[in-house]
Order: C-alpha cells, then structure tokens, then sequence
C-alpha cells in the first residue's frame, strides 16, 4: 500500500508539465465531485500487486508513445495510475449528482447561511454554494453571543467577484427584511415594534429593526407630548402610517394603535349609554369654554355652564387636570361620537332649596356678576342671583349708567322687591334700604330755601344740582346769572364744583326740583333801568363779534348787544374785540333783560353837540353886538360927523352878521 502511494503521488509531479499545455482540456477534471474521488479511493485499494507490475510495462509504454508521437495526437488516457475509465453517461450522472448537493442562488436575493467559523474578524458563512462567504464580524454588533451553528439571513450581492470570491452582507439583509416588514405593516396594518433612538424636529427618530422611521410628534399619544426626551430609549409597538418607496423612508404612529384599542372601547361605551347615566372620568384638557374628559375610551365635552350653577370666568377655578370627578350624561350623538357631560347637575338646583328666609322685604347680600345696560346681577348664593334695575339704584331721578356704578365682583346689600321662584327670578333694589326723602321733601327742602349742591351733570339746556343722597334738580340755563347769556352750561360751571341754588319750584309726584342760581342775588334789572336810560352813554369792551353784531360788556357786568353797523368807528372801521368804545342806549327791555347799544349813535351825537354849541356861541355874539348897539343909541344927544361916521360902520358891521346867520 506504502507503494502505491509513492506511485500516486508520483503520477501528479510528472502530469504537471503536460497539464499546463492543455488546461482547457482538463476542466471536466477539475470540476469531479468529491463522489467521483471517493469511488476511485475504493476501488484502487482493492488493486492487487500484479496491478502494480502492469503500471510499470504501462509507464514504459507511455514513455516511448510520448517520444514517438506528436503533442497534439497524444493519448492522454495512457499510463494513468488509479483512474477508472467512466462512459460518458457515468459521468453525467455522477456530474448531476453533484450539483443536486449545492443550492442555486442568484445575486440581490437574501438567503439563509450556516454560522462555519468565526476568525480574523471575519465570520464564514455557508449558504449550500459551491464556496463559503464572508462577512466582517462588525455587521454582527447587535448578536454578541453569534457561534458557529448559527443561522443567519444574509444578502448576496456577487456570486464571484474579480477574485472568484462569494459577497456577503448582513447589513443589507437586515435593512431589506426591515423594509419588507414595514410594507408590509403599512398594507395590511400589522404592529411593529421599535426603539426610540433620537429627538428631532417636531418628533422622534425610531430604529425598527435596523431601519430609521419618523415618529411625529403628534402621533406619539393621544395626549399632547411636551418632553419628548422621556421617550428616548424606550421599546414602543407602532404602525406604519406612511411609506416612501423612492427613498426608503417610513413614518410611524404610536397614537394610531392606541386609537384602534380605544375604538372598541369607545363603541362598547357610546353603545351602553344613557341620558342621565353617571360616569367617572379624567380631565384631560381644559380650554376656555369647557373641559374634555377621558371616559375610558372615549371623550366627553363638559361645557362652562354645565360646570357651575353660578357663575365662572374660566373652569379652571373649579377643575384641575388629571382629575377624577364624576358626570352625568346630558346628551350624545352616536353617529358623531359626541357625549355631552354635566357636573352641576348631580347637585340640586339652588332654587329648589333656596330658604324660605329670603322673601319680599328681606335683606340680601352678594356679589355684581354680570353688568347690563339696564342693570346689574347680584349673585346671593351659587345659581341664585337678582337683578337690580338702573331705577333701582337711587332716589334720585338723574339717569344712572349702570356700567359706570357697578363694577365686577363688588359686594352690595340689598332689599328684595320680588320673588319669583317658579321662573326663578328675583328683583332687587338699593335704594330702599334707605328712607325715601321724597316724603318729606317740603319740610326738608321748602321753596324759597337756598341750599348747596354739587353739579353732576351738564347738558345743553342746563345743570343737574344733587342736594342729597337721592334729591336733586335742574338749574336752566337762563337761571345762570341775571347779566350774562351762556351758550353751554359748561362756560359757567364744571361737574363736581359747589353750587349755591334756591329751591323755586317742587314736583313732589314727578320728584323735580326746579332751581335757580341768579335768585341768590336780588335782581339787578330794576336798578339797571334807571342806570342805563335809553340815550345814556356809557364805556363798553366788546366781548365776542360775528356776522350779526357785537356783544358789549357794560359797567356792573351787564352785557348789551351792538348791530354791525352800529359798531363802525368815526374813520368808518369796525370796531375790534377787546377793544373799548363809547356807546349809546338805543333800548333796554327790562322783561326780556335786553340792551341795545350803538357805538355810531354816539358819534352821531358827539358832532350834533359840537354844531349845537357852535350855533349857540354865535347866537351868543350877535346878542351882546345888538346888547351893545343899544345901550350906546341910548347915550347919544346930538351927534357930530364924526359921530354919524361911527354909526354908520357899526350899523354894516351889524347888518353882516345878520347875513351870516
């Protein structure tokens, strides 16, 4: 046996040189199975040692063939040792054989490999081909404890590279079975699992078997998130909601697989409730016009006025998040899925237990809850409130704006008018918790009597004077001040100043008082006419001007009117405000306290005088020349020449100042 192994492996160092002539001719050598080997091995060592003595004359003989024949003619089935001569249907079995042992594979395709070796940080994989793969040992970081025996899913990516090597990879395995799995979820809504590896911009970054997926924030629950770092690290179930095919990308939802849960809960729920039924549930958000509430599945609306029988700002002030209250349901709609709650409503109405106490004529204290127009609401206890009416706040007949008296949450007393507990309405007033002072108005405030007050109010046609808590009148206008003429009241007088007033007229069933502020004084007209007498001429400031005239202020305050004419000045200019002229008394009206004045009456006047006493003067003259003709006729007895002589000039001179005149 020791020989024939020399002679085998003999055999292969002297075939050597032939075999790398013909290289091509010997590929269906190359390519035996270890079936075909394992036959020969059998059958060579049952060769006996005359085989051995046969070789030898063979090897002779092959040794001349090759000296005497050509390359190309040569035989080379001749001198084999320890072959076996096959047909070609033997070897065509044996060839299929073979190849049913190894696995067909294509490229881009994963298939499932054998765990061979682990070394060198590469790890041998044996997928059934005809050689083994590698992959690098770090696309196996997420399987520490990989041994061989092991089976992994691997992607073929080339069957033979340049080097004739098989290419693995894991990674891309992995990320394709990731895919398929997500599109698969997204189709047919299947659950995945994945971990939260990452916050980002308006979500999370979630690793689902080796794949990044979106996670937005609004489909992490059915609650607003704000930390999303407490959910970094965490392993969470989700369903794919949206898938990219170009680019591989995916966005998940975690919110979507509780809202499946809390679907058949919510229709368990909507489908056993009644009106009236009482529920616990959890405040889940508060917003300005009710709460939600979480009723184990489903939510519920618990609007503001159901919170309450009295009144509140915001729910807030009665209802804290995460809290458990109980609710009865008012109302629901199935096809919309929407429950109305009511908390008030498990208490009785306040009307219903209001106390017989509070009754006509009682007293009652609380709190300004709403402000109208026409009055103000005081709530007297939760749910129970009356209104008290603007006519319902003073005695007083001055109009009361009810936004301006009243303010919120102010604290008032007050005495119940009415009661109404069917319609559950009450009045009430502030006014009669004190004494009408109108019962005693003559005695308290006689006509005739002066009084202080305080203006409240101005308007147009008068001043509104407040004597007393709930007594007051009007003073008009013309009432003002015997002298001068207002436009406004406001010209005179501001509200809050002091008055002094004299009571001239009562209306005790209307509850009017008539005032006046000039009758303080005695009235100056009937001592004005005897100091401004029609034709008297006095010294005026003119106040104002326009179109029509002027007004004029007279000595003792007394204004007077002056037409637009009659304010021309001697160089026939008007005359100017602030400016002060003479002015003549054209009329005085004591009834109706009207002057009227003109300044180009007294001009006129003026040059009337200065001619009239021109006119005297020479009359003057003319008597003392005649006075004195007279006395000196008187004295002549006989005259001379000489004397006629002066006679006669003096006679001319007479005789001129006749002609003159």
């Amino acid at each position: 046996m020791l020989e024939e192994k020399d002679q085998i492996e003999e055999t292969p160092q002297e075939e050597t040189t032939q075999n790398e002539e013909v290289q091509q001719e010997e590929v269906v050598t190359e390519e035996n199975t270890e079936a075909v080997e394992d036959m020969a091995a059998t059958e060579s060592e049952e060769s006996t040692e005359d085989d051995e003595s046969e070789e030898d004359e063979e090897e002779e003989t092959e040794e001349d063939t090759v000296n005497t024949t050509a390359h190309d003619d040569f035989d080379w089935t001749i001198g084999k040792r320890n072959t076996l001569s096959y047909t070609q249907s033997e070897i065509d079995d044996y060839i299929e054989t073979y190849e049913s042992t190894l696995t067909s594979v294509a490229e881009n395709e994963i298939v499932s490999g054998l765990v061979s070796a682990i070394s060198d940080g590469d790890v041998v994989l044996d997928i059934g081909y005809k050689s083994d793969g590698l992959v690098s040992l770090s696309e196996f970081r997420d399987t520490p404890d990989l041994k061989p025996g092991d089976s992994v899913d691997v992607y073929i990516e080339t069957r033979e590279d340049s080097r004739g090597q098989l290419v693995l990879s894991r990674r891309k395995a992995k990320l394709l079975r990731a895919w398929e799995t997500i599109v698969d979820s997204f189709n047919n809504g299947t659950v995945i699992k994945g971990t939260v590896v990452s916050k980002t911009k308006g979500g999370l970054i979630v690793d689902t078997y080796g794949l990044e997926t979106f996670l937005p924030g609004s489909q992490i629950d059915i609650r607003p998130i704000l930390d999303y770092d407490s959910y970094v690290g965490k392993t969470m179930e989700f369903k794919v909601v949206k898938i990219n095919e170009s680019i591989k990308n995916a966005v998940v939802s975690h919110k979507a697989l509780i809202e499946s849960d809390l679907a058949e809960q919510r229709e368990a729920i909507i489908s056993s409730l009644e009106k009236g039924q009482v529920l616990e549930g959890l405040v889940k958000n508060i917003t300005d016009f009710g709460a939600f509430l979480d009723l184990g599945g489903v939510d519920g609306l618990l609007y503001i006025t159901d919170i309450s029988w009295g009144r509140i700002k915001h729910p807030s002030e009665i209802l804290k998040l995460n809290q458990r209250i109980n609710v009865v349901v008012l109302d629901f709609d199935e096809n919309k899925k929407r429950i109305s709650l009511g908390l008030k409503q498990l208490q009785p109405h306040p009307w219903e237990v209001l106390a017989e106490e509070i009754s006509e004529g009682s007293t009652v204290k609380g709190r300004i809850v709403n402000i109208e127009d026409y009055g103000a609401f005081l709530e007297i206890q939760p749910g129970v409130e009356g209104l008290i009416h603007v006519s319902e706040v003073t005695w007083s007949n001055q109009p009361v704006n009810a936004r301006e008296f009243f303010k919120l949450d102010q604290v008032h007393e007050a005495k119940v008018v009415t009661v109404d507990r069917d319609d559950r309405k009450m009045s009430l007033s502030l006014k009669k918790l004190t004494k009408d002072p109108w019962s005693e108005i003559e005695t308290t405030f006689p006509k005739g009597s002066r009084h202080t007050g305080e203006v409240k109010n101005l308007t147009p046609y008068g001043v509104f004077v407040e004597l007393a808590e709930g007594i007051g009148g009007m003073v008009h206008i013309s009432d003002l001040s015997w002298t001068k003429r207002f436009s406004h009241p406001s010209e005179y007088t501001k509200i809050g100043n002091d008055i002094d007033v004299v009571i001239l007229e009562i209306d005790k069933d209307s509850r009017k008082l008539s005032l006046g502020h000039k009758q303080i004084e005695e009235n100056p007209w009937d001592t004005f006419e005897n100091v401004f007498p029609v034709g008297s001429h006095h010294e005026a400031t003119i106040l104002r001007k326009d179109d029509r005239g002027a007004i004029v202020l007279l000595p003792y305050g007394l204004e007077a009117f002056a037409p637009i004419k009659h304010i021309r000045k001697e160089d026939n200019t008007p005359g100017e405000v602030d400016e002060s002229l003479t002015f003549k008394v054209l009329e005085f009206n004591r009834d109706d306290k009207r002057i009227l004045v003109s300044h180009t009456r007294y001009l006129d006047d003026l040059r009337r005088a200065a001619a009239n006493e021109e006119r005297v003067a020479k009359r003057s003259e003319r008597t003392k020349a005649r006075k004195a003709v007279k006395d000196q006729q008187s004295k002549i007895e006989k005259t001379t020449l000489g004397d006629l002589d002066v006679f006669s000039q003096l006679k001319d001179q007479l005789s001129d100042n006749d002609d003159e005149n």
